[in-house]
């Protein structure tokens, strides 16, 4: 009888683990531009939030000043959406100077802390708290700031993002000196073995490969550039049999760990598994409903990117994934 009820017992949890997603362990959770959703994005406020919060990694982009500094910007250009000028007027529509045109002094003297509520844009993210007199920030800064946290962020991560658009070469630096810049940054700061570098534009990936090919580098994807042989440094994807096998075939000169970086709407799990045996890990941007969240990790994405670290974190706590340690609030 003993015996029976041991049997049915173990049949029983068999059953119950067979019906449950398998738990990673090690799943990549993202904070967008810092976490955007919920502090004003690319800014030294926003990073430190999404530390204190708890992330895996934080998700940035960057560009050059005029002064050749590498600054913190998703935009080429100073966006009215969310900046002020010296006075604390908004920027008038299209009339933002462009990054590369500006000295890292010049760029300083603009806001960035709150978004302009009459905007489109503004209106999306109604949770994100402003931080008034917040600036563009170097990415020496955010090494800093971070470093100075100590052990409560000494886990964190990097996915760094170069801007740049082939088809606008004069908007930004052009791959070369914006890759060394990262590079010398990275080396400078002792940061090599926390960061990835991503990139729509794979010029700037082949580079990395080529100068410091240790580096993970992040393939970012959509259909649009996957057309396009300007983004994918010549590459045409009509002679590859699917994506994953494209990313492969750019990615050959770096000795590097390989990222696979979607638009999450293009996965499917059979990508996704195509992908990760192909020997790259897959993380799908930018999800920012729940709904989809789930779905992505019951396909087996090795992690996300979102605008909302906290939607997602709860999400992690639920499944069971390890959680990355949260910070303390910064000083």
């Amino acid at each position: 009888m003993k015996f029976a009820l041991l049997a049915a017992t173990a049949l029983l949890a068999a059953g119950c683990a067979a019906i449950m997603p398998t738990a990673k362990q090690h799943f990549d959770l993202e904070a967008h531009r810092g976490g955007r959703g919920l502090a004003p994005e690319n800014t030294l406020a926003a990073f430190d939030n999404a530390i204190d919060l708890g992330v895996t990694t934080l998700e940035l982009d960057i560009g050059l000043t005029a002064d050749g500094v590498v600054v913190i910007s998703h935009d080429t250009s100073l966006n009215p959406d969310h900046t002020r000028d010296a006075s604390g007027a908004w920027l008038a529509p299209r009339s933002g100077a462009s990054i590369r045109s500006l000295t890292l002094a010049q760029l300083q003297t603009y806001d960035v802390g709150r978004l302009n509520p009459s905007s489109n844009y503004g209106k999306q993210f109604a949770l994100q708290q402003p931080r008034d007199g917040e600036r563009i920030p170097t990415l020496a800064s955010l090494f800093e700031r971070v470093q100075a946290r100590g052990a409560n962020a000494a886990t964190v991560r990097f996915n760094i993002e170069t801007k740049i658009d082939p088809n606008k070469p004069g908007e930004t630096a052009a791959p070369e000196p914006m890759v060394r810049a990262l590079l010398a940054e990275i080396d400078k700061a002792k940061m090599a073995g926390r960061v990835t570098v991503q990139s729509f534009d794979w010029r700037t990936l082949a580079l990395v490969g080529q100068l410091a090919p240790q580096l993970p580098r992040a393939y970012l994807t959509t259909p649009r550039t996957l057309q396009d042989p300007r983004w994918t440094a010549g590459l045409a994807l009509s002679n590859f049999a699917s994506v994953p096998q494209m990313v492969k075939a750019a990615s050959a000169n770096g000795t590097g760990p390989v990222i696979w970086s979607p638009a999450y709407a293009d996965l499917s799990p059979a990508v996704i598994k195509e992908a990760q045996k192909l020997g790259m890990t897959v993380l799908p941007w930018t999800v920012n409903q729940r709904a989809d969240m789930q779905r992505l990790m019951d396909w087996g994405a090795d992690g996300i990117i979102t605008d909302y670290p906290d939607m997602l974190r709860d999400l992690m706590r639920e499944r069971g994934l390890a959680l990355p340690p949260p910070g303390k609030a910064a000083p």
